[in-house]
């Protein structure tokens, strides 16, 4: 194996025996093989829609596939392999749809294009030739990650949106598209890099979709008080990103005195108006994604997941057979929930059941934390926010979205966020909010110093948020605003996040905990010399920086 797509990777290079996630060899190389598929199913996807049509079938399996590689969604080696086989049958239904249209110039110049298995043994043995490492020269190499990590993250709010009912064709035309491009050794270098942009401008079309999903579905985020105790019921913890599974978990719950609690990025479904009307929605449990271990053996009641962060339960955890997962996730022994079917709620009446038979969770803090800042809030806010920066109340905002992660040098953005001078403002989304949230920070004037937008694709709200800050101060360019970017990352939705940014010009992008691993050098010196992006030093360099 050989994985590098996540800030964790090993030694800062990249994961060659075991991930730092917990994956392991085999799942990763089954995981470059699927996605060596799928950039075959894309060829051809690509050349089908040259003709004027679409195939739902194949846009959907791309979406799934790739979300079920982002970084701790799924470790279960079965599901990869049925998937592999499904890429199977996806492509002959694709080349015999060729065919029938008359279609003589089908593409089959790869062996992701013609290569099939008929057993495990030999999937895991062509698995080991079309890796990451497969592409020999590393400038070419890092865009092409760049650019199929930025894709996964596309992929990852696609879905979401899609659960809702909310599709745009040209974002699965993209993802093919960047796919098949990888596959494509004509291609220079610098059209490499134009389709990396592309994939920002296209994160910047899915993040809107998402926000017109979420908002048209559940109202616009409002400023909300979040719990953080715990009742005496029993309960279920969802943890995840998926807004549609959580509505499907409290209507089946509803009146039978189990309760509902939030986990790490689900925290922010709480600022919706439409999960409020349900008694039972009791609150947040716990910290972001890289606590669960010890978190979830306080709960006592069933947990699920509905996307990633999913973190390996030690060897002697003691919550793992309480564990359901649903959608891309899985973990071998954990549970799984089936598929939505034509577009009815999802039948969670087995952990529902297994949730009565629970304690009620252990408290482990108590009190309030404060959210609901997505750009509709903060517009309502505008002519308090305006005058606090007129009357330089306001001097300065630091946008620190992003990801956690398990790292010491994570307490870095604690740390900052702490030695911030009080006339600044935190603009925030994500699950790196965990790292500040919690601080009594205070406010400005009633303007809370930490405003949490939401999730990390809730970052379009802060983007939204700049725009229109431009507009309203009247300047040319968003990079004459008082907003510092210091952003944490940790995978390929963070990735997809950073590339919108670009796209929209966005220049001074401090990254850290540390820089990617899949970029190399020159495409290093390439984001700096366009677009000024640099790391993180200390707290007390970077403040005076700053």
């Amino acid at each position: 194996m050989y994985c590098y797509q996540c800030q964790e990777t090993a030694a800062g290079k990249g994961c060659t025996v075991k991930g730092v996630c917990g994956k392991t060899e085999d799942v990763a190389n089954l995981q470059d093989l699927l996605i060596y598929l799928m950039k075959g199913i894309s060829k051809l996807s690509v050349r089908l829609r040259a003709e004027g049509e679409e195939m739902p079938e194949a846009n959907k399996f791309i979406t799934d596939g790739l979300f079920m590689t982002i970084t701790n969604v799924n470790f279960e080696k079965q599901r990869f392999v049925k998937k592999i086989e499904e890429a199977f049958i996806i492509r002959k239904k694709i080349i015999k749809r060729l065919s029938e249209k008359g279609i003589s110039d089908i593409p089959l110049d790869c062996s992701c294009l013609t290569w099939e298995a008929k057993t495990v043994e030999e999937m895991e043995e062509k698995a080991k030739s079309v890796g990451v490492l497969s592409t020999l020269n590393e400038d070419v190499r890092s865009l092409r990650e760049l650019l199929i990590y930025g894709i996964k993250g596309i992929a990852a709010y696609a879905e979401h949106a899609a659960n809702l009912g909310f599709e745009n064709p040209e974002i699965y035309a993209f993802m093919q598209e960047g796919l098949a491009a990888t596959k494509n050794d004509n291609l220079t270098a610098d059209e490499l890099t134009h389709l990396v942009l592309k994939c920002g401008s296209m994160g910047v079309e899915v993040m809107a979709l998402l926000d017109k999903a979420n908002t048209s579905t559940y109202g616009n985020p409002e400023i909300t008080k979040v719990n953080i105790g715990v009742r005496n019921n029993p309960a279920i913890l969802i943890s995840g990103h998926d807004l549609r599974d959580l509505q499907d978990l409290l209507e089946q719950t509803e009146g039978i005195g189990v309760d509902v609690y939030t986990h790490s990025e689900m925290l922010p479904a709480h600022y919706y108006p439409f999960f409020k009307k349900y008694s039972h929605f009791a609150g947040n449990y716990g910290n972001a994604w890289w606590k669960q271990t010890e978190e979830f053996e306080t709960f006592n009641g069933p947990i699920l997941f509905t996307t990633n962060c999913l973190v390996p339960p030690k060897a002697n955890a003691t919550y793992s057979d309480r564990v359901y997962t649903t959608g891309s996730t899985g973990f071998s022994g954990f549970t799984h929930i089936g598929a939505r079917i034509n577009g009815k709620a999802k039948d969670f009446s087995q952990i529902v059941e297994h949730a009565k038979k629970c304690k009620a969770p252990t408290e482990i803090e108590t009190g309030e934390i404060v959210g609901g800042f997505a750009h509709a809030q903060v517009f309502a806010l505008a002519d308090k926010v305006v005058d606090a920066v007129k009357s330089g109340a306001i001097r300065k905002f630091y946008v620190m979205a992003g990801c956690d992660g398990r790292m010491k040098n994570r307490e870095y953005y604690t740390q900052f966020a702490e030695r911030l001078p009080k006339d600044t403002v935190i603009l925030t989304a994500g699950c790196a909010k965990y790292r500040y949230n919690k601080l009594p920070l205070g406010d400005i004037g009633g303007i809370p110093r930490v405003l949490d937008a939401g999730q990390c694709n809730d970052s379009y709200s802060l983007v939204v948020v700049a725009l229109k800050l431009k507009e309203i101060f009247g300047l040319n360019d968003v990079n004459d605003l008082p907003i510092v970017y210091n952003i944490g990352w940790y995978e390929q939705k963070a990735v997809i996040v950073l590339l919108a940014l670009l796209s929209l010009g966005v220049k001074n992008i401090h990254l850290g905990t540390t820089l990617p691993a899949f970029l190399s050098p020159n495409v290093v010196k390439v984001l700096v010399e366009n677009f000024n992006i640099s790391g993180i030093s200390t707290v007390d360099e970077d403040l005076k920086l700053f």
